[in-house]
């Protein structure tokens, strides 16, 4: 038998999973992390912890499969887009990573702007530059740690970084460098003259591969650490979004899917690249060589659901550990038993800012027509609905650009929800189908893995061997009318709030 490892950095922990070459999961380990958040706003992680996770998780899933190491054919990344990782000469990290969800880079991101052009800087990117974007984080350490960036010999991104320690080399793929507002995406190159009007060295930043391409092999001192065996070859990997589509199965026009985790996502694959001149989705190169993919992006999805656990729902958790269930299928149960609207309270998801379709870093959550009514299963579903209203302006303005999908696929932790899958089919009015595994970005990276060690022809052929699907949900046209007017409401409040969240930034 032969096998492949997909290792997924994730920002609450990392997942590695060992699967054979069709797809079912033989064994899975995570391992979680902390986030740092030094001020209101910032984002940060430390590399060695996602190190740790990985090497922790590889070793434990090799030792519950009783895999042999010689069966694993390839090992396949994908991780958090966008986070700033740098190392000195000897490739010691210099700092802890800023990670995507930080939003300190507003004014690095106007001298951006200022610097290439904000027409020239689509042209070059599809993108405007964004604050959870990695170029902006490089030029803040350049501005408030010169001693920092003064000793940086390499750039590099999370899942990048756990390669450097797994092989020694130095690369990314083409789907995670797209992120950084340095890559010319239509061409699938660096950008010669961002890097120039930018001043920032080439020669900090990696290789730049198709996702499916070999970048090293595993070395004798990880092989020794993992139980991997030495010589193992790594694929170049994808971003966490990137690698869903592998492992969901969109690799062709016409298909799509929606992922709610941390953050949630609507991503559509295009053979050509289309570009939104008003910034407000993303256009990235995808995993397929020579595809791209359009998504928009709610920065604060499941991470919301998540505050509002940690936060508020002690009751939901103690009754979660005594049924022996996860509290989410707790929370689920009680917003189930609230009426569409969530009794008139609706929440806006702005939990670290925005990206689609507000671009706005300054934006903040907020919970609007709170009343005395009101109980903890009424703000359950508010947030629920309010992230998949966030999730709907995504898919609005994709079908605004005629991409317009006909297949679409959930995956990512809240679409294990019935309750949360059934809001986007009303909401998106079209059917939401899902895939067998639970392993999207997982399930990519290893199915990358397999193209680069020769198991599968294409990434085509590895998600028609790998790929399965689940149960689809259809919307229900009553449900579909009710949340209009609602949804309608949510999409007026924050043009209402916009000059407020200003004012508040600047206190």
């Amino acid at each position: 038998m032969e096998y492949l490892i997909g290792l997924d950095i994730g920002t609450s922990g990392t997942k590695t999973v060992l699967f054979d070459t069709q797809g079912n999961t033989v064994a899975s380990a995570t391992e979680e992390y902390p986030l740092y958040q030094p001020q209101n706003g910032w984002a940060e992680q430390d590399p060695e912890d996602w190190w740790n996770a990985a090497v922790k998780t590889i070793s434990q899933v090799l030792s519950l499969s009783g895999v042999q190491p010689q069966q694993v054919k390839g090992v396949g990344l994908s991780g958090q887009m966008h986070g700033l990782v740098m190392l000195d000469e000897a490739g010691q990290v210099l700092r802890r990573s800023i990670i995507w969800c930080d939003q300190r880079t507003a004014s690095q991101c106007e001298e951006i702007t200022r610097l290439v052009g904000a027409k020239r800087l689509i042209e070059l990117t599809a993108n405007p530059v964004l604050t959870g974007f990695t170029a902006p984080k490089i030029l803040w350490v350049r501005e408030h740690e010169p001693e920092v960036y003064a000793k940086c010999r390499h750039i590099l991104l999370p899942k990048d970084y756990i390669r450097y320690r797994l092989t020694g080399q130095f690369a990314t793929d083409v789907s995670d460098a797209s992120g950084m507002s340095l890559l010319d995406v239509p061409n699938r190159c660096w950008s010669m003259e961002i890097l120039k009007k930018l001043q920032i060295d080439p020669s900090m930043l990696a290789k730049v591969y198709e996702s499916c391409e070999y970048t090293g092999s595993i070395t004798g001192e990880c092989a020794a650490l993992t139980g991997l065996a030495e010589g193992t070859p790594v694929a170049a990997g994808a971003g966490d979004n990137a690698a869903a589509a592998v492992g969901t199965g969109v690799v062709k026009e016409g298909r799509a899917f929606t992922t709610i985790g941390t953050s949630g996502v609507v991503f559509a694959h295009t053979d050509s690249p289309v570009i939104d001149p008003e910034g407000r989705v993303h256009t990235f190169c995808c995993a397929v060589p020579g595809c791209w993919h359009m998504m928009g992006v709610t920065q604060g999805a499941g991470l919301s659901l998540k505050w509002l656990r940690d936060n508020f729902c002690a009751p939901e958790c103690q009754t979660a550990q005594q049924l022996g269930v996860d509290p989410y299928v707790v929370m689920d149960s009680e917003a189930a038993q609230v009426p569409i609207g969530a009794g008139k309270l609706l929440f806006l998801p702005y939990l670290m800012g925005e990206r689609t379709p507000h671009l706005d870093p300054d934006c903040r959550g907020a919970f609007f027509g709170i009343s005395a009514i009101h109980n903890r299963p009424n703000f359950i579903r508010a947030v629920l609905e309010g992230v998949s209203y966030s999730l709907r302006d995504c898919l609005e303005i994709l079908r605004g650009m005629k991409v317009n999908p006909n297949e679409m696929f959930a995956c990512g932790g809240g679409a294990t929800s019935p309750l949360w899958r059934q809001m986007l089919c009303d909401l998106f009015g079209c059917p939401v189908k899902t895939v067998t595994s639970k392993e999207g970005p997982a399930l990519g990276a290893a199915i990358l893995a397999g193209v680069c060690a020769g198991v599968y022809e294409s990434v085509e052929e590895g998600c028609r061997q790998a790929i399965r699907l689940g149960q689809e949900q259809a919307p229900i046209a009553e449900n579909t009318d009710a949340y209009e007017p609602f949804y309608q409401l949510y999409r007026s409040l924050y043009p209402s709030l916009k000059g407020a969240y200003g004012a508040l930034a600047r206190l």
